[in-house]
């Protein structure tokens, strides 16, 4: 058997985004074995088709080039294969320092002499799924290019990522932060990629105040700031008399206070999450829970929530806004524009509407 290490993503949506990737290898009958950055490797460890997890010692963005040689020689001689997902120069090295024989992955950062067999990278006019990009590493023989929309050569419509969290992870994660399975509907306020894929923190107050369910705001550290924001303003609203008062401990912040394994047995617990584009919206769909996804700067046809469960809001496609996004997406970190009128212009009132569908008492509310 095809004994295979797949160099995973450093974001946390495109690590969900390979899932189908590791079910068609192991389909095939490679043993699967992941090396991933700490916070990614819980991704990993929520894929049946992960034999093993191995954390990667190393820093974001730092190329530590000798502590990366030692680490793969540590390794080497114990994979046939090796999938590399980052188009980075030194996740190819890893590879190719770990003598694995087979090295597949997309041409990148001048690297093509690193793989055995490399695939060309769609320019950014082309972007295609983000899983059928990933998926495509799984082809057999010469590599062919990425067609463009949703489909690979040679291959169906990608399949939607799937993650399993554990009852026991589910129940103790929810004891931990004193939550009531299916009592919460998760507001995930975030985007690591930058501001210009953040709903406003105002809005996201108002739809807070709104709802009679409490909300939990998950995130990273990172993401404390804008919670702190929202908390701010719903307590300006409630204490205004412009939302009725719902009450102290109606927003629960868990933001930085949640391993990523917990975030995800959260979210797998609660009656439906909100969030932007982001890891935790990735999330989110592969564990089918029902969402809301808001897009602004990005492209729902580049990175949607693959669920049947799944609702998307972005502007450029609502039949009835009438301003002008010519401009979207973008995909920049910060509007280079200044108006952010992707992401301005998606009220409350659109949102509210299908969030409310998740808000009826306990009682009355028939869960998923």
């Amino acid at each position: 058997m095809t004994k295979s290490l797949l160099i995973a993503p450093q974001w946390i949506g495109d690590a969900v985004m390979t899932q189908p990737l590791m079910a068609q290898l192991q389909a095939r009958g490679e043993r699967l074995t992941v090396a991933a950055l700490p916070w990614v490797a819980p991704i990993y460890e929520a894929m049946p088709e992960c034999e093993q997890v191995l954390v990667l010692p190393f820093k974001r963005g730092s190329p530590e080039l000798l502590n990366r040689w030692r680490w793969a020689r540590s390794i080497k001689g114990q994979f046939d294969r090796a999938y590399v997902c980052p188009n980075t120069f030194k996740s190819a090295l890893l590879a190719l320092w770990a003598g694995i024989a087979v090295r597949v992955g997309y041409v990148g950062e001048m690297r093509r002499c690193l793989l055995t067999q490399s695939l060309p990278n769609p320019n950014q006019h082309e972007r295609t799924s983000m899983v059928a990009f990933y998926t495509a590493l799984a082809l057999d023989g010469p590599l062919h290019p990425v067609a463009l929309g949703v489909d690979v050569v040679g291959m169906q419509t990608p399949a939607q990522p799937r993650l399993h969290v554990s009852s026991e992870a589910t129940q103790s994660a929810l004891q931990a932060h004193g939550l009531k399975a299916q009592g919460f509907i998760v507001l995930a306020p975030g985007a690591e990629y930058g501001a210009a894929k953040r709903w406003p923190a105002p809005y996201a107050a108002q739809l807070c105040a709104a709802l009679q369910t409490p909300v939990v705001l998950l995130g990273s550290d990172k993401d404390r700031g804008i919670a702190q924001e929202i908390l701010g303003a719903v307590r300006e609203l409630t204490a205004s008399g412009v939302t009725p008062s719902v009450g102290r401990g109606h927003v629960v912040d868990l933001t930085g206070r949640t391993t990523l394994l917990e975030a995800m047995a959260i979210i797998a617990s609660a009656r439906g999450v909100v969030s932007n584009d982001s890891g935790l919206m990735h999330v989110a769909a592969s564990l089918g829970t029902p969402q809301v996804a808001l897009f602004g700067s990005s492209s729902p046809l580049h990175t949607p929530p693959l669920s049947d469960q799944a609702q998307v809001l972005w502007l450029k496609t609502q039949g009835d806004y009438g301003g002008n996004l010519d401009c979207a997406p973008c995909f920049k970190r910060t509007c280079p524009l200044g108006h952010f009128r992707c992401m301005n212009d998606l009220s409350v009132k659109r949102v509210l509407p299908l969030v409310q569908v998740w808000d009826a008492p306990a009682a009355q509310w028939g869960g998923r």
